[in-house]
């Protein structure tokens, strides 16, 4: 059995590197892909920011990718994918056209510009962001484009927690793995779809958790949701399997339940939620195998959305639940 660190990285030829400034609260988060890496994308909120989407998409001449970049910044953060384009073709990486070599490397940008100071991931920080890609260990929580990410919005302003980026990864018995890193920036509430438990949702005046489902009866939630482009989760869902453009993208479909299950309300209007899906080819599998691989695409992001949240640590004012949940026990304990 292989030695897994529950991440995008246990598939053998994907690296991850971060760029982070905590100052500003934003940053960016690439994902570099081995050689021959299919990739597809699904995109279900109605405020997106992409860059390289459309040729994702089945019956579109490009099938191959060599980068994804999530980063914060809004619109202005796309340009982070610039920097790993000039990155990898310096090193030629990409398709040759003559003496160049034109890397493909889609992007998606969620908004953090009203979080800390206003700033965005340009082309440098994505280039640093390559160069530092590796595999192994993933730092996750309050890195990379979940620097400046925030969940649970529709209480009203100050009501927010911290959100961020995870990872996770499952194993089959046949060898095949399924991993996928989210970065968690949502106007809805977070919730374990395993226990049941309310992970985030919009802080009370107690400091505890509303009822999400009564914010959105009553109406008390609706201004916050006409705040458009606020939000947005992105994520990268992965396997060694060889899957053609088609499964590769239907993946990605599959794999937004992974949202759905630990986001509520998820896919609105002013969410640009994206799901980028690769397969780097490195082992045969049966036609029968792609069912289970697309379930475990849907755990995998289940996994990576409350890695995120919960590996999340309190910055520019904005509390995470990690450090909630410590102060509760350290008062509990004086109490006692």
């Amino acid at each position: 059995m292989p030695d897994l660190r529950d991440a995008i990285t246990d598939i053998p030829g994907i690296r991850v590197g971060h760029w982070t400034n905590r100052r500003a609260a934003t940053g960016c988060t690439v994902i570099l892909c081995p050689p021959n890496t299919v990739g597809g994308v699904d995109v279900r909120g109605a405020a997106p920011g992409t860059r390289e989407t459309d040729l994702l998409r089945p019956g579109n001449l490009v099938e191959h990718v060599h980068a994804i970049v999530l980063s914060g910044g809004s619109a202005f953060g796309l340009e982070a994918a610039t920097g790993v384009m000039r990155y990898l073709s310096e090193r030629g990486v990409g398709f040759p056209m003559g003496e160049l070599h034109v890397p493909i490397v889609p992007s998606a940008i969620l908004f953090d510009l009203a979080v800390g100071k206003p700033s965005w991931p340009d082309a440098e920080a994505g280039r640093r962001a390559a160069a530092r890609a590796s595999g192994g260990r993933v730092e996750q929580g309050s890195v990379g484009a979940g620097t400046g990410a925030t969940v649970a919005k529709m209480g009203g302003p100050g009501r927010n927690w911290k959100g961020g980026l995870g990872t996770a990864s499952e194993l089959l018995d046949t060898g095949v793995i399924v991993a996928a890193i989210a970065a968690v920036n949502a106007v809805g509430s977070i919730r374990d779809p395993r226990t049941g438990e309310v992970v985030a949702a919009p802080r009370d005046d107690r400091g505890g958790m509303s009822d999400m489902d009564a914010l959105l009866r009553t109406g008390r939630g609706r201004r916050r949701t006409e705040e458009a482009g606020r939000n947005t989760t992105l994520a990268v869902v992965a396997t060694n399997a060889r899957l053609t453009k088609t499964q590769v993208n239907r993946m990605a479909t599959v794999a937004h339940d992974g949202f759905a299950r630990t986001i509520w309300p998820v896919h609105t209007r002013t969410d640009g939620d994206v799901i980028f899906a690769l397969a780097t080819g490195s082992l045969e599998i049966a036609d029968d195998e792609v069912g289970p691989i697309e379930a475990m695409a849907t755990r995998a992001v289940e996994r990576a959305v409350l890695a995120g949240v919960r590996s999340a640590t309190s910055l520019a004012g904005i509390p995470a639940v990690a450090d909630a949940a410590r102060k509760h026990r350290r008062q509990r304990r004086i109490l006692r």
